[in-house]
């Protein structure tokens, strides 16, 4: 009997740990990432230069420093193009930062041709291992296709030098796990979508995790598990080849904010924490919806529309508006396909029956 396998991309090294940025070095070279030394290493204009003097030394002398402004795909095309115009020889590219460096140096290092290394920051979101950049353009924003991290490295100290609403925003990123799969087996069962098991086991994982880790983001035991959720989210997308096991109702109504009300947007965890709420409250899971909103509210994000400053009808035109984001995408928005007087309803009675 002939035994087939897949193989998964994924990445070659992962550290999550205290103080494990200062042995970058060591690890890209153990795992033969980057035995040169020569690392083109991305940080941002701002905190970048503190992060550059803490870590400097322990780094080798042949790196070369990157400072970029902004997360736009102009910034990640005109990144690549430094670090060509250089003609250095650098064999890998380091990613120093939170999500915007991270998804600049991504690109770049596609357009490039040459692996690319994330160092975390701070854990607002899953794209420390997605195979996705999510960049400003001209257009509004856009999600690239690009390779994966060959290595991710969390160091839990540098972590802790980031705001805590980022780490809590990363919180919301990984309980929308749950209300996006829920998202995924309705489509195949309305459609015919298919749902890749593995993609949908990495992603409930990752969600389940977090829901019931207890503890804080204060506390190192929590942020690892935290670190580590992310990572399984984007492999899931990997595996799947499509952000689904991550991504339905719940970031459609984010990206719906994000366009119609680009002033009062919050994080991007923040508010696919809420979606998921909601798009859970829609589909009637009443036991879903209460565990997401007690979670949230235990790690201080957000479980109405008024804690991201939207009132309700600004909340009502986000979510008539959300399946615009994401053409073809099928989710409980779709299916229900909502008057504006129902989902104002629906807003409602989710408002009462969830506030706290």
């Amino acid at each position: 009997m002939s035994v087939l396998t897949r193989l998964i991309p994924s990445p070659a090294a992962v550290h999550i740990g205290a103080g494990v940025a200062g042995d970058l070095a060591e690890i890209l070279a153990d795992q033969r990432i980057s035995t040169s030394g020569r690392l083109a290493i991305v940080i941002s204009e701002g905190s970048g230069a503190v992060l550059r003097e803490r870590l400097s030394a322990q780094l080798p002398a042949d790196a070369g420093w990157f400072p970029i402004a902004g997360g736009t795909l102009d910034t990640a095309v005109d990144l690549a193009d430094r670090i060509r115009a250089t003609k250095i020889p650098y064999d890998t590219i380091v990613g120093l930062g939170g999500g915007k460096v991270i998804d600049v140096t991504k690109y770049a290092a596609a357009r490039i041709g040459l692996p690319m290394v994330a160092v975390a920051t701070n854990l607002a979101h899953d794209g420390i291992c997605s195979p996705i950049s999510t960049l400003d353009n001209d257009a509004g924003r856009g999600s690239y296709g690009v390779p994966g991290p060959i290595g991710i490295v969390v160091d839990l100290d540098l972590i802790r030098t980031a705001p805590p609403r980022f780490v809590r925003a990363g919180v919301g990123e990984a309980l929308s796990n749950l209300s996006a799969l829920a998202d995924w087996e309705l489509s195949r069962r309305e459609t015919g979508e298919k749902v890749d098991g593995l993609a949908a086991a990495l992603a409930r994982t990752a969600g389940q995790a977090v829901l019931h880790q207890p503890g804080s983001v204060e506390d190192d035991g929590f942020v690892a598990v935290l670190a580590e959720a992310l990572v399984l989210s984007g492999l899931a997308i990997s595996v799947a080849g499509t952000s689904r096991p991550s991504s339905g109702a719940c970031h459609e109504i984010s990206h719906a904010i994000d366009l119609l009300f680009p002033a009062k947007c919050g994080q991007h965890g923040e508010q696919v924490g809420l979606g998921a709420a909601f798009a859970s409250h829609l589909r009637g899971d009443a036991v879903t919806t209460r565990a997401l909103v007690e979670a949230l509210a235990r790690h201080r994000l957000p479980t109405q529309p008024g804690d991201l400053g939207l009132d309700i009808e600004e909340f009502v035109q986000a979510v008539q508006y959300a399946p615009q984001t994401r053409p073809g995408r099928y989710t409980i928005l779709e299916h229900l396909d909502l008057s504006e007087n129902d989902i104002r309803d629906a807003v409602k009675e989710y408002a009462n029956t969830y506030t706290r």
